[in-house]
């Protein structure tokens, strides 16, 4: 079931994308792209102090 929603989830995202101009896709892109970069940072950073 679990799987089921995910694809679900993942069609109605593909959708909207695809609906978007490319500028904004691109930028909303970017905006999670660095967010994951910095939370991945922190995560590292706290790995490295626990240590």
């Amino acid at each position: 079931m679990f799987f089921v929603a995910v694809l679900a989830l993942m069609g109605v995202l593909l959708g909207a994308a695809a609906h978007t101009s490319l500028s904004g896709f691109l930028l909303a892109a970017a905006l999670i792209a660095g967010w994951l970069a910095l939370f991945g940072a922190r995560e590292g950073v706290s790995y490295l102090r626990r240590r």
